[in-house]
């Protein structure tokens, strides 16, 4: 064992008692504190989908996601946009970065989704913006919204559909897309409506492909 993990081993004991930091995710309290605030077991937790999880349609060509919008992963994405731990942005980009490579792969630059400006001054931080920053990407800030959407926590897909509509617009840098290859980038996917009427707006620009990669996606289960 070499002396920086000695001195780190000792530092995290240190601060497991003195601070008795709990994991973000499961609440159990961290063995090793100066490696973030959820536990590697937390991590280790999330699993992945499928790729029959990821059928798309409309104006997005294809998605991928870390792992379903559940337990572990559920807690860790709250924790970063809720409770603004932008810490966890890091881990979570490199983790979609793995379970996304081949999303990643071909693309021309990242796009994070963006939010409305009375929401981004009241939340500090956009988490998208985040997530895309630690992707090894260019990020082009193709998009703005133009419209203060009502939340989407709640609404049925229909709805979730209509309340996006026109909610986006391209950007002076998003005008030089054309025939670019754009991967859109947000922390959850429930029903795609806000992924796609971001790809339409890029799509409308000139981008010849637009893919998506969250850190999370809802999957509803078979009836």
């Amino acid at each position: 064992m070499g002396k920086a993990q000695t001195l780190r081993d000792g530092l995290d004991a240190v601060l497991a008692v003195a601070l008795g930091a709990a994991c973000a995710a499961c609440g159990e309290l961290l063995e090793h504190p100066t490696t973030g605030p959820v536990c590697d077991r937390c991590w280790r937790a999330i699993r992945a989908l499928p790729a029959s999880a990821f059928q798309v349609s409309g104006v997005i060509d294809r998605a991928q996601a870390i792992g379903p919008h559940e337990d572990a992963l559920r807690s860790i994405v709250h924790s970063l946009k809720y409770d603004g731990r932008r810490s966890l942005a890091q881990p979570l980009a490199d983790l979609m970065r793995r379970r996304g490579a081949d999303m990643l792969d071909g693309a021309d630059f990242a796009v994070a989704v963006p939010l409305h400006a009375s929401r981004r001054r009241h939340r500090g931080f956009n988490q998208a913006a985040d997530l895309a920053r630690h992707l090894d990407l260019p990020v082009v800030a193709a998009l703005r919204r133009v419209r203060a959407t009502a939340t989407q926590t709640g609404l049925p897909a229909a709805q979730r559909h209509r309340n996006m509509r026109d909610a986006f617009a391209i950007t002076r840098a998003g005008a030089a897309v054309d025939g670019a290859v754009a991967l859109l980038i947000d922390d959850v996917s429930t029903t795609g409506a806000t992924l796609e009427a971001c790809a339409r707006v890029l799509k409308g620009a000139g981008v010849r492909e637009v893919r998506a990669l969250t850190a999370a996606r809802v999957v509803t289960p078979p009836r």
